[in-house]
């Protein structure tokens, strides 16, 4: 990671490197807090723009009311302060990540009083599973690690204990030379990546997991609302691992993974074994929406002044 100039720190800007906690820090131990991935995109005109940052921060909020935390900030200063931090480090574009955090004070792990805490922090960040990952697909395996079920976690928040399970996943398929982990939930059916939501495509009409169960991804409402003004058919309901291997396309929806194709998964080549017609289509889309080149969309953008 490349070093920017500040971090926001519970309502001031310090140092990249004075951003910093104790060893005691609750969340450190035991998890509980909340986190936001934003990019923000060099527009065409050479303006910049964060993408869908309200719809970002609201989650972060949502996210913090199911853990039963308070934010001591309100939406409005978060967007603002997303904005801000990107100007203080001279950036056109960037990763923006904020989270809310406990604090040091009591251990146990009962938090009891202890401050709830709050840092906006940016930086570069290229394509999270490779630039040759999103022109000719990734490969993908089926973990043996099973998503979270709705009464073991809180399945829609970006809560940072739920992604040891990613982690352990991405491990697994990574130390076998595969790009991307996928998970299954408690009944068997396809969940979600470590960190993205997936689609298949089989004659011409476009399948994704129900929000039943998985994280609702901001880019995953863009590409159903991509794919339906395009006139595509969209169902979002369950399916099976051998559906995913039938599928005639297949790919990923995140912030950080963008629109990445999927080229094989567990060693069955989808498709043609290379990214299709329709997911180039509305990945070409989208990547026009986030750089203010698709008027249809540019409500999505929060330009920088």
């Amino acid at each position: 990671m490349e070093k920017e100039k500040k971090i926001w720190l519970d309502g001031k800007f310090v140092p990249w490197e004075k951003a910093q906690v104790h060893v005691l820090t609750h969340t450190l131990h035991y998890g509980l807090g909340i986190f936001e991935g934003i990019r923000c995109y060099l527009c065409s005109g050479g303006r910049s723009a964060i993408f869908r940052l309200p719809e970002h921060v609201e989650r972060l909020f949502g996210g913090a009311h199911a853990m039963e935390i308070e934010i001591p900030f309100s939406q409005e200063e978060i967007r603002e302060v997303c904005c801000r931090v990107l100007k203080v480090n001279g950036m056109k574009e960037g990763y923006i990540r904020p989270l809310v955090f406990i604090g040091d004070g009591v251990m146990g792990v009962h938090p009891k009083d202890n401050p709830v805490r709050l840092t906006i922090a940016a930086w570069k960040w290229g394509a999270y599973l490779g630039d040759e990952g999103l022109k000719k697909g990734i490969r993908v395996k089926v973990s043996s690690y099973t998503r979270h079920h709705v009464n073991v976690m809180m399945t829609k928040t970006k809560t940072c204990g739920n992604y040891v399970n990613s982690i352990l996943a991405k491990r697994e398929v990574t130390r076998d030379g595969y790009d991307e982990a996928l998970m299954l939930d408690t009944a068997g059916y396809v969940s979600e990546a470590s960190g993205e939501n997936i689609f298949l495509v089989k004659k011409g009409r476009i399948k994704t997991p129900p929000l039943t169960s998985i994280l609702p991804g901001i880019t995953r409402d863009s590409v159903l609302t991509i794919a339906r003004d395009l006139g595509v058919e969209v169902v979002e309901e369950r399916f099976t691992r051998d559906e995913l291997y039938l599928a005639d396309e297949a790919f990923f929806s995140g912030t950080a993974a963008e629109i990445t194709p999927i080229r094989e998964v567990d060693h069955r080549r989808v498709g043609l074994g290379r990214p299709g017609p329709l997911t180039k289509k509305i990945q070409s889309l989208f990547f026009k929406a986030v750089r203010g080149e698709a008027d249809r969309y540019r409500n999505w953008l929060t330009f920088l002044k």
